[in-house]
């Protein structure tokens, strides 16, 4: 084909959502540091896992990007999150009374775009991907810790939706460097201490 340099051409990357699309440093559409939320800007110092929560039956249903995440010991365990109340992933989770949450590793930076809904595939939300049914919800193919969760409930906090999940099934392989969030970018958890 014209034009196109080695294999997929120049645009390859972007076919298979590698690398987010920049402008400069910065999202286009960043609001400037001086006049973001105090809140938002304390929650930006701290160090979060990035998840991704899916819901629904392949290949429909949603996923997002969450990390604003804990998990209760207990019997039964809890999982909760902050969701965003108008997310496909909510609705879905609403519909489905369960969720899968999966821990990404510094990997899956790709799945933690493609799910933030800061830069939605073109297609499906699990078109391209590998990914198995559950009961819980779609399971995204590869080896990371995840919990399965049926939903307890949810409850408006500030501009989110609190969501309450009992964890009926846990698979808890080891991640080598699991990725984090931090200052409005994901990061090597392995790297943080290199900042200063």
């Amino acid at each position: 084909m014209a034009g196109s340099e080695g294999e997929g051409g120049h645009n390859a990357g972007m076919a298979t959502g590698q690398e987010p699309i920049r402008i400069g440093s910065q999202p286009p559409f960043a609001v400037p540091p001086e006049r973001r939320d105090p809140a938002r800007r304390l929650r930006g110092r701290l160090v979060a896992a990035v998840t991704v929560w899916t819901a629904g039956r392949p290949p429909g249903g949603a996923g997002l990007t969450v990390s604003s995440v804990l998990v209760a010991e207990g019997q039964p365990a809890r999982l909760l999150g902050l969701i965003d109340p108008t997310s496909a992933f909510f609705e879905a989770a609403q519909e489905t009374g369960a969720f899968v949450v999966h821990v990404l590793a510094v990997g899956d930076r790709a799945l933690a775009e493609r799910f933030s809904e800061v830069r939605p595939p073109i297609w499906g939300p699990f078109e391209r991907l590998q990914v198995a049914e559950s009961p819980w919800g779609p399971l995204l193919g590869g080896s990371r810790p995840r919990a399965a969760c049926r939903l307890a409930g949810s409850a408006p906090v500030g501009y989110a939706e609190l969501v309450e999940g009992v964890i009926e099934q846990l698979e808890l392989p080891d991640l080598e460097d699991p990725l984090a969030y931090l200052h409005g970018r994901y990061r090597s958890v392995q790297d943080l201490g290199d900042d200063g």
